[in-house]
């Protein structure tokens, strides 16, 4: 894990965070500035899909109410992940939360937040397990918000809750899974993930190896970087941390194999 944190360093302006939750250890095993303040962008997304599936949980909702007058965002890239939904214009709960995650469609958010009480009341509910996430309408706003041990907490819950209860967790999970920002080096499958990123933001929250067996969790963020459009070196490190991310997930899983290995022996 030092590779990672020596990476991030070369960071030369900003500031930058990280945390990293093994469940091999079912603890946080990296940590720096847990308590940053990042602007979440379209990461945003995950808190609002926590929300709607806590209200699903907690029927005021069904994964299979149908949400009408939806409009795809033509700006992302749901024409490519998602080409049989173009010509619909209603949606299955499921589905639109799905496609939100997956497409970074704020269109399509807007659409499953009024459907479900307006923005003020998912931001409520938000705050009611999460004091420190903001959600707002536009995910530019700089008030769009959240504490980074806070996401890596949300992520956790959505993790587990899917092991628990697949049902009611699985459109956040599709859409994490279908989510095309691939970084080469890393198979995609062993990448579920959601990026969000401004001018002189990146955020980066998922599940980095093979989901059923010990993935690392992460949540990954730095501001008040140099314009990205402009200068691309705090992107790259960002993608040199990541690969060296999934090598500490490699070599972990070498690690409990040749544990396995040993004791195996050892019952001769």
């Amino acid at each position: 894990m030092e590779k990672v944190l020596e990476k991030l360093k070369e960071l030369e302006s900003g500031e930058v965070g990280i945390i990293i939750y093994s469940q091999v250890k079912q603890d946080i095993i990296l940590s720096l500035n847990k308590g940053l303040l990042i602007p979440l962008a379209s990461a945003a997304k995950v808190a609002i899909a926590f929300c709607i599936a806590k209200l699903v949980e907690e029927r005021h909702y069904q994964w299979t109410d149908i949400i009408e007058d939806v409009i795809l965002n033509p700006e992302e890239d749901s024409n490519e992940v998602y080409p049989h939904f173009q010509s619909r214009e209603n949606l299955v709960l499921q589905d639109a939360v799905e496609v939100m995650i997956a497409c970074h469609d704020s269109f399509v958010a807007d659409r499953i937040v009024q459907f479900c009480g307006g923005w003020e009341m998912i931001n409520n509910k938000m705050k009611s397990y999460f004091k420190s996430i903001n959600i707002t309408q536009n995910p530019r706003d700089l008030d769009n918000n959240g504490e980074m041990s806070e996401m890596l907490e949300l992520l956790r819950l959505i993790y587990q809750g899917y092991k628990t209860n697949p049902d009611l967790w699985i459109p956040i999970i599709n859409g994490l899974v279908r989510q095309r920002g691939n970084i080469e080096g890393i198979p995609s499958h062993f990448l579920n993930h959601m990026t969000g990123g401004l001018d002189n933001v990146i955020v980066d929250i998922g599940i980095m190896g093979e989901f059923s067996r010990n993935p690392l969790l992460f949540v990954l963020g730095a501001k008040e970087l140099p314009n990205r459009y402009k200068e691309k070196l705090a992107d790259e490190i960002i993608i040199d941390a990541m690969k060296l991310i999934y090598d500490e997930y490699c070599n972990q899983e070498v690690a409990l194999e040749n544990t396995s290995l040993s004791n195996s022996y050892s019952a001769y």
